[in-house]
């Protein structure tokens, strides 16, 4: 198939009542794992990638691998930057070829989001790629930043927002947060459908990792159509790796368990997001 963008990917999920899942990876061994559950399940996928995560997986190799994987694939992929904090970084995942950046401007005020946004919608539209916005704040942490207080997206300015930016997607703050949730999340589907109902721009659940399949084909019903899983990827990998040492250590075992283990996490949520029965 081919790299295609995140408004491709949402459309497409749209007329399907479906979702798309969103994958984070940080190696080769977890975009192999990914790209095989997708291939398995003849369902596109989305491969991403924050920047929090560079300083371990640094772009300009991971990247090009990401790239390479979706181009070689035998079903749709996006390639998608998340969570960008800086401006230089878009700009170097558009140059590698991604088809869908996201710049994270949630903590800034109102207008500087949107001004922000914009910017970052121009240069997207230049290389033919979409662009992903966060209104509100989605709780938690990405891995290794400061963690943020929830401010859950207000219904009244979403739809302002999305025509001003030009968005492609937009990431909404309900009760959901990243990483390791403290307890089982209470997202706030009353509000969810208020955002749903005032705009037309699909929406993105950030911090899917803990959250249940009944909840997450709720929401999937009231608007969101791509669901981002990181924490449960990367929690695989640890898993992987720890029964490795346990079996006495071989790489080459590891390195296909690891992949393994992204691929069965891949599989099950995409199941879920494509509004399986759940029995």
């Amino acid at each position: 198939m081919s790299i295609v963008t995140l408004k491709d990917l949402i459309s497409r999920a749209d007329e399907q009542g479906k979702a798309v899942g969103a994958f984070s990876v940080g190696n080769m061994e977890m975009i192999l794992g990914a790209i095989r559950a997708a291939e398995e399940m003849n369902t596109p996928i989305i491969i991403q990638i924050a920047e929090v995560r560079l300083p371990t997986s640094p772009l300009a190799i991971i990247g090009p691998m990401m790239v390479a994987a979706a181009e070689n694939s035998s079903v749709d992929v996006c390639v998608h930057l998340d969570h960008g904090l800086n401006y230089e970084t878009v700009e170097e995942a558009l140059e590698l070829g991604f088809s869908s950046v996201m710049l994270d401007g949630s903590l800034l005020d109102y207008e500087e989001n949107v001004k922000l946004t914009q910017r970052v919608v121009d240069i997207a539209r230049e290389y033919g790629a979409s662009v992903e916005a966060e209104l509100g704040v989605v709780g938690g942490n990405e891995g290794g930043g400061k963690a943020h207080t929830i401010q859950c997206t207000d219904p009244t300015v979403a739809d302002d927002f999305c025509k001003r930016t030009g968005i492609d997607a937009m990431a909404v703050a309900i009760g959901n947060a990243h990483g390791h949730y403290k307890a089982a999340p209470e997202l706030k589907l009353d509000v969810l459908k208020e955002i749903d109902a005032s705009c037309d721009t699909p929406l993105v659940l950030h911090g899917g990792t803990g959250i249940t399949p009944e909840t997450f084909q709720e929401c999937i019903r009231n608007g969101i159509r791509k669901v981002n899983i990181a924490t449960a990827s990367f929690d695989a990998v640890v898993k992987a790796a720890s029964q490795n040492t346990a079996d006495g250590g071989n790489y080459f075992a590891l390195s296909q368990k690891m992949a393994d283990e992204v691929y069965e996490n891949v599989k099950k949520h995409i199941k879920i997001f494509n509004m399986e029965n759940l029995k």
